[in-house]
Parts: structure tokens; sequence; C-alpha cells
């Protein structure tokens, strides 16, 4: 009988890229701010298939900023029916998302990927996925709106978006004032406490 190979998926910030030099990763999708210069470690890794989005970990408009657009979510995408095309069933494969720290923007997309791969799985069981792979997700709500409207899950990623948020301040109180800082009380104005 022949084994099935699922791909491993991993979330990490910019610091934590050289440890994951050993681990066989065959598909990097990289967040970066634009003016971030190129980050050198992907040249100790192994063969690897590499997309490099640039837009800022933002919500609302800035000054000097690039918003998260939904032609970012497309790209997004793109690269998700690139790697799915790419699968093997006989040969594994290894999807590494990152962004700055590992918890907005490379979390969000992670999510649309694995939104897109399984499109009939609920969005909540979706988001408690997403947690076993990185337990301090904080989803950018503007990325998941895109990637709701774009998938057509018609509200159901954005709604349970809010449930997430929801638990995390629970589990992490830190969170709130967190984001706060960071100017994201539309976000925490979604969240649901219950």
């Amino acid at each position: 009988m022949d084994v099935i190979f699922t791909p491993e998926l991993t979330i990490c910030g910019i610091e934590e890229l050289p440890a994951q030099r050993e681990r066989n990763v065959t598909h990097v999708l990289s967040l970066l701010d634009p003016e971030l210069p190129e980050i050198e470690t992907f040249a100790t890794y192994g063969q690897h298939h590499r997309t490099t989005l640039r837009f800022h970990d933002i919500i609302v408009a800035a000054p000097d900023r690039v918003m998260p657009r939904p032609d970012h979510v497309e790209a997004i995408l793109k690269f998700g029916s690139d790697f799915q095309a790419q699968q093997n069933a006989q040969a594994s494969s290894h999807l590494l998302v990152h962004c700055h720290m590992g918890v907005s923007r490379s979390t969000a997309a992670m999510l649309t990927l694995m939104a897109q791969a399984n499109p009939d799985e609920a969005a909540e069981s979706l988001f408690t996925r997403l947690v076993t792979i990185r337990p301090q997700a904080w989803p950018n709500s503007q990325m998941i709106g895109f990637a709701d409207e774009q998938l057509g899950r018609k509200g159901e990623l954005t709604a349970a978006l809010g449930r997430h948020y929801g638990r995390q301040i629970r589990k992490q109180p830190q969170y709130g004032e967190w984001m706060k800082t960071l100017g994201r009380h539309a976000e925490l104005q979604m969240a649901i406490l219950d």
C-alpha cells in the first residue's frame, strides 16, 4: 500500500527562518514590508519554490504604507493553486508561510490557503487547525475579508475570525493592549467575547 503524503504546514517570523532550513521546505510564501531588504537566509535552504509579496501589516490606510489589497490575496490564491497543482501524493512537501513576526499576515495567508484547499471545511475547523499550527495567530482582518469574498465564503471566514479574536483575547489578554497600540481597534471591535 502506498503512503499518501499530505503537505506539512509551517508559519513563522523572520527570526525563526534559520531554524527552518533543515526541515525540507519545498514552498515558501514570504509576506514582507515593502522597504525590507531581501532575506538572505533563503540562500541556505535547499531547492524550493518561493513567492514574495510586499505590503504592510495594517488594516487602516496610512501615509507611506501599503495596505493589503484584493490583488495581494489573489496572488496568495494563485500561489495556492500552483502549490496544489505541484503536489504528488507519493512525495512529501512542506509549505512555509512567513511574515515579520508570524502573527498576522502569515496566519491570514495560511488560513486563506487552507480554505482554498478545503472548500467544504467549516471556517471554525480551519481556525482550529490554524491555531494548532501557530498558537499566537491573529490574522489580518483585511486579508481575511478579501479571502472570504474571493473564495465565495459569504462572510463565514470573517464571522469565524471574530470568534477567533475573542478566544485569543481570553487566552492572552495582552493581545487587547497590543492591538490597541498597533491601531487595530476595528479588530478588537470584531472580537466576540462570550
